[in-house]
Formats: structure tokens, C-alpha cells, sequence
């Protein structure tokens, strides 16, 4: 298919259709994008998921152990308060930027924090 859209392209530059082209490349390009969007996804895995979860379950038991709010959480981490509560409740899968300015308030290591949610994941399975 791609073949055939750029056999078609070069028909229309020879034809002299510059915007008509500029048109068909953004319509080329954005179906090339989501070709690649579909074909090269990366794949998701069950433990990663539970991984993810339990780091999450793990960061708000930090907090809560603390005795901080989602207000002081957020506003120490330089974080919104949504962002705070979306990474808790696993709306949101938190930038490895926000997982570490919220573990840097809370005073663990985000790598431990890692290494207990692999141990919770791994049990679970």
C-alpha cells in the first residue's frame, strides 16, 4: 500500500500539483505513524503491571506512614496534587522525574521501593 501511495505521490508531481501533494504527504505521513503505532508497540506484561501497582500501593503507604497529606506531598515533590493521587490510585503512570521527587520527600529509594514491588508482584503470581 505504501508503494502504491508514493507511485500515486510522484504521479501528482509531475502533474504539478505541489498543494495537492503538501496534502497527500501529511495523509501519507500520518498513516505510516499509526502503521508503526500498531505494529511496534511494546508489549505489556502481567508482572510489570502488578509491578507498577505495587510501587504505587507502596508510595501511598509511605505517605500515609509519614503522616503527609496529598497537599504536602505534592507541594514538597514540586507536583501537582492530582498527579500525587492519579500515581496512588493508578490512573497515571508517573515520569521516572516524578517517581523521584516524590520518593526524594518521602526519604526511600525509589530502587527499593522497586525491588519490594517486584518481590509483592512475583508473589502474587
Amino acid at each position: 500500500m505504501i508503494v502504491f501511495t508514493f507511485f500515486l505521490l510522484a504521479r501528482l508531481k509531475m502533474q504539478g500539483g505541489s498543494d495537492s501533494l503538501s496534502v497527500h504527504v501529511s495523509i501519507l505521513a500520518s498513516g505510516v505513524k499509526r502503521l508503526f503505532r500498531y505494529c511496534f508497540r511494546v508489549p505489556m506484561n502481567k508482572l510489570h503491571d502488578a509491578i507498577s501497582s505495587q510501587v504505587a500501593c507502596l508510595l501511598k503507604e509511605e505517605r500515609e506512614k509519614r503522616g503527609l497529606s496529598l497537599n504536602v506531598l505534592a507541594q514538597k515533590a514540586g507536583v501537582s496534587r492530582q498527579t500525587v493521587s492519579y500515581v496512588e490510585q493508578e490512573v497515571q503512570n508517573p515520569t521516572l522525574d516524578t517517581l523521584l521527587r516524590i520518593t526524594a520527600v518521602l526519604e526511600v529509594d525509589l530502587e527499593k521501593i522497586i525491588a519490594k514491588a517486584r518481590k509483592a508482584a512475583a508473589k502474587q503470581e
